[in-house]
């Protein structure tokens, strides 16, 4: 590896007392991939805040390209080539490609007047660095994520970028985004950019990293090169502890199915699909980004107009035109983007908890009853095994895994039957997906009917009694889990992004 780009020396930070980070060192070469790993809540987030300038550490010396700093402003950050690509990429929609990409480039050389001729051709060098071809006249809000996220990886690069972080990268790519993404770092560490991946994807981890480092509760765990690793390991250094991985067993509860789903359509989404659910199964449905199962779980909690076949509840055909609807056929629905569509994020865990159901919190008055909203979020805190001190506290407050179990948990607040859970362990890590998994598993054998959306292979074959693939808004693939060799599954999902269909296997269950 080449020169030391970022050094870090001793670095611990609190924040109002209490600790976050604890004697970090951590060294980055030129041209180097590191994987930094950890659960939520375990201090990644404040280090990278730290290195790119938003937050300065109580003590200890951050050393970029040589020149050392007791804490960093970000103008300074980006003077010393780091750049920090977020999940949200921090980009203009309304902007075009080639602005997105110089934007940063004339604000740092204090341009007053824009010469379009270079911004083209900057835009132009910088995308060709990478090997991508997109229009730089299309505005940004037009194009897909992963071209979103290769304009900000272009900016970065043609602001003379010496270290890019990149926070959770792939949460809403395709397999094929992610293989062209890992591709492009490769290339950028071929011309000496050294890369900072923050992942909870342990595929993509070893995929990708060169070295990998796990922080556990604020302190720096392990580091070392990604050949002296294999996945139960960083987990064990990720958790502390050994986590096993038992598979779902469906126990029939009733000879009779509690949801049919008969040829069910939506214009312009998906066509024909049928399945059975019965109590106490967990069905996988699968495909990629765009083949209509988001579209499907949604049509089935009410929202987006169904325009052929039925949907039977206990044999009973129902008309699932609203939430509303949904919600009196005892359904409820955990969206995959908990921020913006599964939480209240300033309220406390009692109003959310209580939102589903508020009309049955009220006291003999006809007014809403504290008290009764009350235990419902103390009764859903314990049953989940959410970290809270007080069900007082605003959910914005809680790391991604405790959200995930709150947001489960105000629709079990709603005594369902059948709950939808779209992506249940997206931006969520090891151990908090494992104990999410373990609470699915429990509910189904209570009973519960699951439907489980899912990119994850291994989370698919260890939480699902049967899986679906969809390509193109048809069923395309349809097996019990034990009869599933993961292989072939890999195959069908990767024909689901190629318009290619594999054997129909869209019998009824």
């Amino acid at each position: 590896m080449g020169t030391s780009v970022l050094q870090l020396k001793n670095i611990y930070k609190s924040f109002t007392g209490n600790r976050v980070l604890s004697d970090i060192d951590l060294t980055v070469s030129a041209g180097e991939i590191l994987c930094l790993v950890g659960g939520n809540g375990s201090g990644k987030s404040t280090l990278i805040k730290i290195i790119s300038g938003v937050h300065a550490p109580d003590s200890g010396s951050i050393i970029l390209n040589g020149n050392v700093y007791s804490k960093l402003e970000p103008t300074e950050s980006i003077k010393q080539g780091i750049q920090v690509i977020y999940q949200d990429f921090s980009v203009f929609p309304n902007l075009t490609v080639a602005e997105n990409i110089t934007l940063g480039l004339q604000l740092s050389k204090g341009k007053k007047f824009v010469n379009w001729g270079n911004v083209r051709k900057e835009a132009k060098k910088a995308l060709e660095i990478i090997g991508v071809e997109i229009d730089l006249d299309e505005e940004l809000g037009k194009l897909s994520v992963a071209q979103k996220q290769i304009v900000a990886i272009s900016r970065a690069i043609l602001q003379d970028a010496k270290l890019i972080i990149m926070d959770e990268p792939t949460t809403a790519l395709t397999n094929k985004e992610i293989e062209r993404l890992v591709g492009i770092i490769k290339n950028l560490s071929k011309r000496g950019t050294a890369v900072i991946f923050v992942s909870h994807k342990l595929d993509e981890v070893f995929a990708v990293s060169q070295r990998i480092a796990v922080i556990r509760g604020g302190e720096m765990i392990i580091d070392e090169h990604v050949d002296n690793f294999d996945k139960d390991k960083i987990v064990y250094y990720m958790t502390g502890q050994e986590i096993g991985v038992e598979p779902f067993i469906y126990e029939p509860k009733s000879k009779d199915p509690t949801m049919q789903v008969i040829n069910l359509s939506q214009k312009g989404a998906f066509s024909d699909i049928s399945f059975d659910l019965y109590p106490g199964e967990i069905l996988g449905i699968t495909g990629q980004l765009g083949s209509g199962r988001t579209e499907l779980a949604k049509a089935l909690f009410g929202i987006g107009k169904i325009s052929g076949g039925e949907i039977r509840i206990h044999g009973e055909k129902k008309e699932l035109k609203s939430i509303r609807d949904a919600m009196k056929c005892k359904i409820g629905y955990v969206p995959e983007d908990r921020l913006t569509e599964g939480l209240f994020m300033r309220r406390s865990l009692i109003d959310n908890f209580s939102a589903p159901t508020i009309d049955n919190k009220k006291s003999r008055l006809g007014l809403i009853s504290k008290k009764l909203m009350v235990q419902e979020a103390e009764r859903r805190v314990k049953e989940l095994s959410i970290n809270a001190k007080s069900v007082d506290v605003n959910a914005e407050t809680f790391s991604g895994g405790n959200q995930q179990r709150i947001v489960i948990g105000k629709w079990l607040a709603s005594d369902p039957e059948i709950l939808i859970l779209n992506g249940p362990s997206v931006g969520v890590d090891v151990k908090s997906k494992s104990e999410i998994h373990h609470i699915l598993k429990q509910l189904a054998h209570d009973g519960l009917c699951i439907i489980l959306i899912s990119d994850d292979i291994e989370e698919l074959m260890t939480t699902t009694n049967r899986i679906m693939v969809m390509n193109e808004g048809k069923m395309i693939y349809h097996e019990d889990t034990s009869r599933i060799d993961v292989n072939e599954l890999n195959i069908k999902i990767v024909q689901s992004g190629t318009g290619e269909e594999g054997d129909n296997h869209n019998e009824r269950h």
